[in-house]
């Protein structure tokens, strides 16, 4: 692995030497006050156009193409919330889809289920332990967006989200958060149909380079990656990790989100 991860730097095969804390310090800082971490660089720059190589062939010729309208929660309706209520306006998201069983021989997935990785991951979240997703399908996707396409508006269902960018467009595709927009308590939809309408000063926006893990709180803070421009692909890979062993999507979720169940 360390001919894959920067491990000098990052020294997730330490765990509890001091440099490990000191790794893990810093993440849970940036979590508490920017509702995100990343680490630049996390993988050597060899072993990004490995994997980029590993990747693109597949994408080209078996991507499932998602292309949907949705609201911010993809969820057809809010209960209290009329039908035409401004923060249930239509967005709509259009990227390319590659599953685990898709790029079983990638380094991407050794990546994915490296143990100390998933460690680190725990330690900075504030949970005992997690663990890798058995679905065949949905532990690991990669996901491609093309000129003009863009992921929208939107609410995670899990309370942090991890990715790993593969490669950056030529421009465009940058990501765009508004952290804790809404709470347990209060969900904010005036705040919400704020940020919807672009009235919203406090969304924050970030170029990522290649190789960067970004970590952060998905739940509760709003985010997008803008239209990307130019004739390179941005290329993400999502990591789904859970505080329980066995986790498997439904059937309806695997046909929804990949047009397969199998």
């Amino acid at each position: 692995m360390k001919n894959i991860l920067d491990l000098d730097r990052y020294p997730l095969d330490k765990e509890g030497s001091k440099a490990w804390q000191a790794m893990v310090a810093q993440a849970v800082s940036e979590l508490e006050a920017q509702g995100m971490f990343n680490l630049e660089g996390f993988v050597r720059p060899d072993a990004v156009q490995k994997l980029v190589a590993q990747i693109k062939p597949v994408m080209d010729t078996r991507a499932y193409t998602h292309k949907r309208l949705h609201n911010i929660y993809f969820q057809p309706d809010i209960p209290g919330l009329e039908p035409n209520h401004p923060a249930l306006r239509k967005v709509e998201t259009i990227n390319h889809t590659l599953c685990a069983d898709q790029i079983s021989d990638s380094l991407v997935l050794s990546i994915y289920q490296y143990p100390p990785f998933a460690r680190f991951l725990a330690a900075t979240m504030g949970k005992p332990e997690l663990h890798v997703m058995q679905d065949p399908l949905a532990s690991v996707n990669v996901m491609a967006y093309r000129a003009g396409e863009a992921l929208n508006w939107h609410f995670d269902r899990s309370e942090f989200t991890t990715t790993l960018l593969l490669q950056a467009p030529e421009m465009g595709g940058e990501f765009e958060y508004r952290t804790d927009l809404r709470s347990a308590n209060d969900p904010n939809y005036a705040g919400v149909a704020a940020l919807i309408e672009g009235r919203d000063p406090q969304v924050q926006r970030i170029g990522l380079h290649a190789g960067t893990l970004n970590v952060f709180r998905g739940k509760n803070t709003a985010h997008r990656v803008t239209p990307v421009e130019g004739r390179v692909e941005r290329f993400i890979a999502v990591f789904s990790y859970y505080e329980k062993p066995d986790v498997m999507f439904s059937d309806a979720e695997r046909l929804g989100f990949y047009g397969r169940v199998g």
